[in-house]
């Protein structure tokens, strides 16, 4: 069976199509074929906290399935389906419209209406045929199905409940209508007469229960759609992102997109409603994955630090604290995804963390201190201080396995991850010649992050006026920065090796991991023009974009999940590494490649996309499975955004600079709307000048 973390970089049923309609609100999501039904035996369903609730859903009047006419997509977390009762025999006409208003959150809620256009009355039956099979998310995605023989049918007034009989999570689930109705097995059964010129309507309610509980209905029944909080959070969510004037209107358009999809993709904490998180991608990925998710928040950081203030609060709050090889649990690591369907609850031995991850430990770390640069007030860094230092006691402990000051990872459970850096498929790390690495693994980049861990705690130190912490830090920041460009460092290739494996051999791949050193400084100046050159040579560079391998290495396929295809995330961290090191055309160049990617995907950046040259075709070729929107991916633009304008605060110092090279053919770009602390900003850039209002006074650059 398929765990819930195992990538294997492989499509499977799970795949999406234009036939498909995904309705989203948090951990809730509903898939159904464009006129709304839900079919039996197919990747389809509502699911609420990974899984699945309703397996079929299928309504028919006088026992035909409506033709569908059109779909009205409005928020994520709804639609109106529009079709018509088929015409009569020898008809060409039909005159019952049917229009089913359908709104996810916690469970569902669907307003179903019949207009009769006639000038005589109509009579219909009207069928609502249901099931649950309780299926984990994984198992649907995979094509198998749930716990079908095993769920009990009780009906009620006006109401069928579906029981799970074998699980410990205590599953059912009500569907009820809000009018009279006959509740026979799976069926609920109406009859409508419908006045001439007239309609009929009814409201049918899907609610979960979880351990016996119900959850609560996110749209209820009498409280209008606009006022419910998901649409609330979504309307004050639009109002502060950016608002964006440019010569480019692909531009514009990608992040207007990107502000959408990040607002669809929050999800909030029950325990904490005004805590925000982002989750990884729709559908299938809608849950907390700590790299995804410090990725994201941090690209974020223009235009909203409540997620990443958010991200990081809910991490801490599940750091790990004991030594469990089961779920690879570590006092002080921070945890890889967080999952509530059975699978996971297998696998766990009834948890809900997996910690198999070797690089979020130190992007926690890194994203508080930037945070911290940002404007996070006392309270909440005083709130996230220990559980830093927690971390921190883990990057140099359990994270350093052998002791020799990088950090590795090893999985400590078959049901584990192998690979356990973004790279996570099963071949996602390999030697020039193809060879899989054996772990234990220390790779480049996260020994680049664990580099960006040391430095945010020295400058968290220093503002702390602790000297002697700031020293240790810094001191060691040093040193690993050092052994690093001596032992990554490949001089007869003029690259850095992927990894060391087990025998701390280096894994000589040419690959774009090395753009993330860049990012976080761990490159010595006199390597980085070297970087630079491989990133954008032909071998890497696709013309869309960089690939995850060069087209000389023996794992090469433009078609893999991560040995040649080009991920939208990884190219935004490499260009903000380039500009780092003053590559300022380099940077540029992945930036617009990147955006123009954009334009050819309708403006949403997929997770990933195939590597095949530019040259080859003229536009990029679909990943087949690939998430969209995805987090990192719709977060991508706006860190490009930043790396552009070259933003970088320091609020507690009282600086922020702003020193624009954006490249002419979006000039003239005007933002408004970019957050840093109490501080809106706008700044506008011209081939001229750049002028920045919102600092308490107007600042210009030249």
């Amino acid at each position: 069976m398929t765990e819930p973390w195992a990538a294997t970089g492989r499509p499977d049923h799970g795949a999406l199509g234009e036939d498909r309609v995904t309705l989203i609100d948090g951990s809730t999501f509903c898939i159904s074929e464009r006129d709304g039904r839900v079919r039996v035996g197919q990747a389809q369903g509502l699911f609420v906290r990974d899984s699945r609730y309703l397996s079929r859903w299928e309504l028919r009047l006088d026992g035909v399935l409506p033709e569908p006419l059109i779909t009205h997509r409005g928020e994520p977390f709804g639609a109106t389906f529009i079709g018509r009762m088929p015409p009569p025999a020898g008809h060409a006409d039909s005159w019952l419209l049917v229009l089913v208003h359908r709104y996810v959150g916690n469970g569902m809620r669907e307003d179903v209406e019949l207009r009769n256009l006639a000038s005589e009355p109509v009579t219909c039956v009207v069928t609502l045929d249901l099931d649950a099979d309780f299926a984990d998310l994984f198992e649907v995605k995979a094509g198998r199905g749930g716990a079908r023989g095993t769920v009990a049918v009780a009906n009620g007034d006006s109401a069928i409940d579906l029981r799970h009989e074998h699980t410990p999570l205590g599953q059912a689930v009500r569907v009820e209508s809000l009018a009279a109705a006959e509740a026979t097995g799976r069926t609920l059964r109406w009859v409508a007469t419908i006045p001439a010129r007239d309609t009929w309507s009814v409201t049918v309610s899907t609610q979960p229960f979880e351990h016996d509980v119900p959850l609560p209905l996110r749209h209820p029944h009498g409280h209008p759609v606009e006022h419910t909080e998901p649409a609330r959070s979504l309307r004050e969510w639009r109002q502060r992102g950016p608002r964006v004037s440019t010569a480019d209107v692909d531009l514009a358009a990608v992040l207007r997109q990107s502000v959408e999809d990040l607002g669809a993709l929050r999800m909030f904490d029950p325990k904490h409603p005004r805590r925000a998180v982002v989750a990884a991608g729709m559908p299938w990925f809608m849950a907390l994955f700590g790299r995804d998710s410090l990725l994201t928040s941090w690209m974020l950081l223009p235009i909203d630090q409540r997620l990443a203030i958010g991200t990081a609060q809910t991490l801490a709050a599940h750091q790990g604290v004991v030594t469990d090889p089961v779920t690879e649990e570590q006092p002080g690591r921070i945890l890889h995804e967080m999952r509530f369907g059975q699978a996971a609850a297998l696998a766990l031995g009834g948890g809900t963390a997996y910690y198999g991850t070797v690089d979020a430990t130190a992007l926690f770390v890194m994203l508080v201190g930037e945070l911290r640069r940002w404007g996070l007030d006392d309270e909440q860094f005083e709130e996230l201080l220990p559980h830093i230092d927690r971390a921190m006691a883990w990057l140099t402990q359990h994270g350093d396995i052998d002791g020799d000051g990088f950090v590795e990872y090893h999985r400590a459970s078959e049901n584990g991850l192998v690979n356990q850096g973004w790279k996570d498929s099963w071949d996602g790390v390999t030697f020039a010649s193809g060879e899989l690495a054996a772990s234990p693994i220390a790779l480049a980049e996260v020994q680049a992050y664990s580099y960006g861990a040391y430095r945010a705690r020295a400058y968290l130190a220093g503002e702390q006026g602790d000297e002697e912490a700031r020293r240790h830090w810094s001191d060691r920041a040093a040193a690993l920065k050092g052994t690093f460009n001596e032992t990554f460092w490949l001089p007869e290739r003029g690259w850095f090796a992927l990894g060391l494996d087990a025998d701390k051999r280096p894994i000589d791949a040419l690959a774009s991991n090395m753009g993330h050193c860049l990012w976080t400084g761990i490159v010595d100046d006199d390597k980085a023009p070297e970087v630079a050159r491989w990133l954008l040579s032909p071998e890497l560079f696709s013309g869309w974009g960089i690939r995850t391998l060069a087209t000389s290495m023996g794992a090469y396929n433009p078609m893999s999940y991560h040995n040649g295809s080009v991920w939208p995330h990884d190219n935004a961290i490499c260009a903000a590494g380039l500009m780092r090191y003053g590559f300022v055309p380099e940077a540029q160049r992945v930036a617009v490649a990147i955006l123009a990617a954009a334009r050819e995907f309708g403006h949403r950046l997929p997770e990933l996309f195939c590597g095949f040259s530019r040259d080859d075709f003229t536009e990029p070729v679909p990943y087949p499975t690939s998430c969209a929107p995805q987090a990192w991916s719709a977060a991508a633009p706006l860190l490009m955004l930043r790396t552009l304008l070259r933003l970088d605060p320091q609020l507690p110092q009282g600086h922020v600079a702003v020193d624009p090279a954006v490249p002419a053919r979006y000039l003239p770009l005007e933002i408004s709307g970019l957050r840093i602390g109490a501080s809106e900003l706008t700044i506008r850039v011209t081939e001229d000048e750049t002028v920045v209002h919102g600092l308490g006074h107007r600042v210009e650059r030249h």
